[in-house]
């Protein structure tokens, strides 16, 4: 059995998005991704993404996609979760193991081992799926060479510095990754709303976070020259 670890507060420096975000069954569209100093950036195979089954528990649904680069896990986004206080706390733990241990064999969050094992399942599954495909299709890499990653500029702040990565897949923004972000609570609470809304709105075209108007600010403007650079 996986030994239980306490839920903790995850800064996002260095682990992206660690964050709160509008936790809704069916619909939460949030995206966790890779500290910058473990991803390559801009390499052919960025962007492929892959859905895990989606997994019926007591506590709700759970479904996650996962998005590599190359051999590597570098972004994990929940489809579907339990909407759940503790399974809001959990969803930061989880997603940063994965991203370290670059697979499910990550340890279940304290208080909340049902999202856990839910989570883990569809992960294996998205991660078994990837592994078919690979398989199945040699040319898998190439496909995915029609994905692009592209770097904002760096937003300076009265906070400290904001700066995004974006990932396309054609015209639509698959994955975020905050590269630079201040290390503060609320920036930490606001990142995954703000990619959220990003990966719904498919623009810089998103509202403010109450309480981080200043991140939210230069995390607009970031994405919006990401956006730009992609289309120039």
């Amino acid at each position: 059995m996986k030994r239980a670890i306490p839920v903790l507060v995850l800064s996002v420096v260095g682990l992206i998005p660690v964050w709160r975000y509008e936790a809704s069954t069916g619909s939460t569209s949030t995206t966790v991704t890779e500290p910058a100093s473990t991803s390559s950036a801009g390499t052919s195979s960025a962007g492929s993404t892959f859905t895990g089954t989606t997994v019926h528990t007591e506590k709700g649904d759970v479904q996650v996609q996962v998005t590599y680069d190359g051999d590597r896990i570098t972004a994990v986004k929940f489809l579907k979760q339990p909407d759940h206080p503790q399974t809001t706390a959990a969803v930061p733990t989880l997603i940063a193991q994965t991203l370290e241990a670059q697979s499910a064999d990550i340890d279940t969050v304290s208080g909340a081992t049902v999202t856990s094992d839910g989570y883990r399942e569809s992960l294996q599954a998205a991660i078994d799926a990837r592994a078919s495909a690979a398989s199945a299709s040699p040319s898998a890499s190439a496909s995915a060479a029609a994905s692009q990653t592209v770097s904002g500029s760096t937003v300076n702040t009265e906070k400290g510095d904001v700066q995004v990565e974006v990932t396309f897949e054609g015209d639509a923004i698959t994955a975020v990754r905050m590269l630079k972000q201040p290390d503060h609570p609320q920036t930490t609470a606001a990142v995954p709303t703000l990619i959220a809304q990003t990966l719904e709105a498919q623009s810089a075209d998103i509202d403010t976070v109450s309480g981080a108007t200043v991140t939210s600010d230069g995390y607009r403007e970031s994405l919006q020259a990401a956006i730009d650079a992609k289309d120039a």
